[in-house]
């Protein structure tokens, strides 16, 4: 049998099933009609919401207030589960009715026992406790319910030795399995529930004066009484665990902290002072140490979330980055950070690929290793223009035809092998060639690889549409947000910087201007990123229709929060390919050419040359790298 885990796809069944349209805004599944009073959405006064998080709802009509979970929701409305979880909360099993019997007497033999244990006169006839008529070593325990009605009876060998043999505890047949103690609990006067394993244990709570103490019927590891206590235990808004501690292990602790759906607390360690559980607590500290150890208790500790002052301080001076190549950009970003999400942004055609490869170049120049892929370009056209930008434009020749005017370039041979020595086995490229037999591969899984084995902690994807791989089990804007969740994970588990291109959604001819709801695709993509950038046409009087020139903008920045939408205007250089933010400036070096002293000979003989055939290019704004 299976305990219960809420999935969003079990809501979104459930709607259907009951023929309702939802939708989803943020973390909440709202439902156009409550399946319970038939109420149609109107405003968020009169509307049945389900949160996507927790699996809990709520109809906000004042005359419905339905609210629950998919339990519920499965009780109330027959709405299967799954064969498992519906066996384990949706009980056809009828048990017997005890509720008539009158409550038991206490007898002398169970005060006395119950003594000994540190249990008062008072609390044992308070809860009823008694010993069998035919065996006064059986002490008796009754379990009635919320509402005083006796549903189990649970047995005690107070003379159990185990070298004789027979049965410690045990229970009567076929009754409801309910926690001891719920009939003395006041949710109204204390919101706070503490549970235990044995009822010694709960009754010495009581005796410490400790409210809404209660215990399991059959031990640490059964958990058959949760669907009949499930409606009980969620009056309380905490529950503190309390169960018996050995070996450093707490029973009864990791099962709650999931079954409990608001705060679940444990008694710390250090409180139990060295003892196995609350009642042996009670024998030898007394009621004052039981006192302590529920007002100590403490927030179960969850993977994810961990206390602020647990974090440790960083410096942000002193955080991981190289320079963009841009002063502007660097200026305003204060560099690109490792563990980051970079969106590069823009139309079609106007070099954001262009772009990301110049930044590549950057990042080779910094000392890191850079993966690239690209769902559009061949691998050789991507090497011609990087290898343009790393080479520059004076080692770049220009060639024009003289019948069409046509301008091709070529970079020097003679510096190649410079270049090649530079950034090989630091640049590498996604082999799409290899698609066919490496297609069990996602590109994250690839990713992952080139970051792990090939040191690549600089990554370009160009672009976001090219990049994923189509699931007809999801829908377009879910794949997005799974695929960019994915990278974002790559960048904070590996310290990696990632450059993700992703094209806008078709222009609106009534808005003006930009935003980051402009990118194609689901919301999450820029939600999920640390960093938007837009590069796009310049615009204005002294730009022509043709121009290449470009404005680079900031739409976010998680980090420094410094934005810019209307950006730096840059320049593009056709022969090498680089852009810059100083019009008529592409001669940097960026570190091939000093790694032999033989490249400045070769450039001095290089400049004696004549130099008839470097003939400027012309501004013709074409960019076919994107």
């Amino acid at each position: 049998m299976g305990m219960y885990v809420f999935k969003q796809e079990d809501a979104e069944d459930f709607a259907k099933a009951q023929g309702i349209h939802t939708f989803q805004r943020q973390n909440e599944l709202v439902f156009e009609v409550c399946p319970y009073c038939k109420a149609k959405h109107k405003d968020d006064k009169n509307k049945f919401s389900l949160d996507l998080n927790t699996g809990r709802f709520h109809c906000f009509r004042a005359s419905c207030n339905a609210n629950g979970n998919m339990i519920t929701l499965s009780k109330d409305f027959n709405f299967s589960l799954g064969a498992d979880v519906d066996q384990y909360y949706r009980h056809v099993r009828s048990f017997r009715n005890i509720s008539n019997h009158p409550k038991p007497e206490p007898k002398p033999a169970a005060v006395k026992y119950m003594e000994s244990r540190g249990i008062s006169e008072e609390v044992t006839n308070r809860y009823n406790l008694t010993v069998r008529k035919d065996d006064e070593k059986i002490l008796v325990f009754p379990f009635y319910d919320e509402n005083d009605r006796l549903q189990f009876i649970k047995y005690r060998n107070t003379e159990f030795n185990k070298e004789k043999g027979g049965s410690k505890e045990w229970c009567e047949k076929d009754c409801k399995p309910i926690l001891f103690g719920m009939n003395h609990c006041d949710p109204e006067a204390c919101d706070t529930l503490t549970l235990t394993e044995g009822q010694a244990d709960s009754l010495s709570l009581t005796e410490a004066g400790i409210p809404n103490a209660v215990s399991v019927p059959i031990g640490a590891n059964g958990f058959t009484w949760v669907p009949h206590c499930w409606d009980f235990m969620h009056k309380f808004k905490t529950l503190i665990v309390f169960g018996d501690y050995e070996h450093d292990h707490m029973t009864l602790l990791s099962e709650m902290a999931v079954r409990f759906d608001g705060t679940v607390k444990h008694v710390r360690t250090e409180d139990y002072k060295g003892c196995k559980d609350a009642n042996e607590i009670l024998l030898k500290y007394g009621k004052k140490a039981l006192i302590d150890a529920v007002d100590n208790a403490e927030v179960v500790a969850h993977p994810q979330i961990k206390s602020l002052l647990d974090v440790q301080r960083v410096d942000l001076t002193k955080l991981e980055k190289f320079s963009s190549g841009f002063k502007w950009l660097d200026g305003m970003l204060g560099g690109f950070y490792m563990g980051q999400l970079i969106i590069i942004t823009g139309e079609r055609g106007e070099g954001k690929s262009t772009l990301a490869s110049q930044f590549a170049t950057r990042a080779v120049s910094a000392g890191y290793n850079v993966f690239c892929y690209s769902g559009e370009l061949m691998d050789w056209f991507f090497r011609a223009w990087f290898d343009s930008q790393v080479a520059g434009p004076k080692w770049i020749n220009s060639i024009k035809e003289k019948d069409t005017g046509y301008v091709e370039y070529n970079i020097n041979a003679e510096v190649m092998p410079y270049i090649e020595r530079w950034y090989g086995g630091k640049v590498y490229v996604y082999d799409k060639d290899a698609l066919s037999e490496r297609e069990e591969y996602t590109l994250p899984q690839t990713i992952e690889t080139a970051i792990k084995q090939y040191g690549c902690r600089v990554v370009i994807v160009d672009n976001l549409m090219t990049a994923m791989v189509d699931d007809v089990s999801q829908n377009e804007n879910r794949q997005q947000t799974v695929f960019v969740n994915a990278l974002v994970t790559l960048a904070k588990r590996y310290d990696a910087l990632i450059f993700l291109i992703a094209h806008p959604k078709k222009k609106d001819g009534f808005k003006s201007g930009f935003d980051n709801d402009d990118i194609s695709g689901s919301g999450n993509i820029t939600n999920l990123a640390d960093v938007v950038l837009r590069y796009a046409k310049a615009k204005g009087k002294d730009v022509p229709a043709d121009s290449s020139i470009r404005d680079l903008s900031i739409h976010k920045n998680r980090l420094t929060g410094r934005i810019s939408s209307v950006g730096r205007r840059l320049y593009f250089e056709p022969s090498s390919k680089r852009i810059s933010e100083t019009d008529g400036y592409f001669g940097w070096e960026i570190g091939w050419e000093n790694m032999d002293p033989e490249y400045r000979q070769m450039e001095l003989t290089m400049l004696t040359k004549d130099d008839s055939k470097w003939e400027p290019a012309p501004e013709n704004g074409e960019l076919p790298f994107d």
